[in-house]
């Protein structure tokens, strides 16, 4: 089953731009990780969809209000009182402040003032993120992705790096299950974007069916 060009512009309107350089990318990363039945199709589709606002955003967009910080990390930036602490409000609007601060010592990064954080930050369809999972998905790919990290946001890269990530956690399994949710856990930790997720994931089948 081939993926067109005219499929993904059913899939993803607001990937006009783009859709002809990713058809390809997209079709090739899916059939070297098996993701290649209707459910796995869909489910994949779905979710690389919301996490790259329809293949037009391939790195991580950090630019959090001190009340964003405290929502999306409240064990860090929330203070006792139910608001956002000093520490958020110091960084708030400042990305590559918060990447550095959010992501020290996590995923093989150094410390804050290492600047990994923020070097190593979430890209590709599927929002790889911290020095260690750059270096797995580099070693995966053939792709010099520790020394040259801006390289996932180049889409054939993008592409393959969240269908090795993909096919490297189970989900295909999940999907051939319909455990569309569980998807959604393992790749964002909890239900965010969930409604979206299933709207994309409803749209894809419709179109591929």
């Amino acid at each position: 089953m081939k993926l067109t060009e005219q499929q993904l512009l059913r899939i993803f309107p607001n990937a006009r731009l783009v859709a002809g350089v990713f058809v390809a990318a997209l079709q090739r990363a899916m059939d070297e990780r098996e993701i290649d039945t209707p459910a796995r199709r869909a489910a994949f589709l779905a979710q690389v969809g919301h996490e790259s606002s329809q293949l037009t955003r391939l790195v991580e967009n950090l630019n959090y209000s001190a009340q964003g910080l405290a929502a999306a990390w409240p064990s860090r930036y929330l203070g006792p009182d139910g608001q956002p602490n000093a520490l958020a409000w110091r960084l708030a609007r400042n990305p590559q402040a918060i990447a550095d601060n959010t992501y020290a010592t996590r995923n093989g990064n150094g410390d804050e003032a290492s600047g990994d954080g923020w070097r190593f930050r979430g890209r590709g369809l599927l929002q790889i993120t911290g020095r260690a999972n750059y270096r797995l998905v580099g070693e995966a790919l053939g792709e010099p992705l520790e020394a040259e990290p801006w390289r996932l946001e180049q889409p054939v890269p993008a592409a393959h790096s969240a269908a090795w990530w993909w096919a490297g956690h189970g989900l295909n399994e999940l999907a051939d299950r319909g455990e569309f949710a569980a998807i959604t856990r393992r790749i964002n930790g909890g239900l965010n974007g969930q409604a979206e997720r299933l709207a994309l994931w409803e749209r894809v089948k419709a179109v591929l069916s």
